[in-house]
């Protein structure tokens, strides 16, 4: 998994344990182990939201002023099915 730059530190310090991606299909998978600096983002869980999910509880968690701000990052491509990654950053 990819994440902006911003997001980088605060995942690897915990503070980010989520993130939402608009894609055509997963691009992760449970259990899966993505690197990131010295340690991994471990996906946790999956699961297809709707947009109207995106609240901006939620992309506060996600390291995101608000839900305008989440949008503008979390569409990849020509995808339209929203995804809450749940996960923890390992050393």
């Amino acid at each position: 998994m990819m994440f902006t730059k911003r997001l980088r530190e605060p995942i690897m310090r915990g503070e980010i344990t989520c993130s939402v991606r608009i894609w055509q299909r997963p691009h992760v998978k449970v259990g899966g182990r993505y690197a990131l600096a010295a340690g991994f983002v471990v996906v946790k869980s999956i699961q297809q939201i709707a947009l109207a999910d995106i609240t901006p509880v939620l992309a506060r968690r996600s390291g995101f002023a608000g839900v305008v701000d989440l949008l503008k990052v979390a569409k990849h491509g020509p995808g339209e099915k929203v995804y809450l990654i749940e996960f923890e950053y390992e050393e």
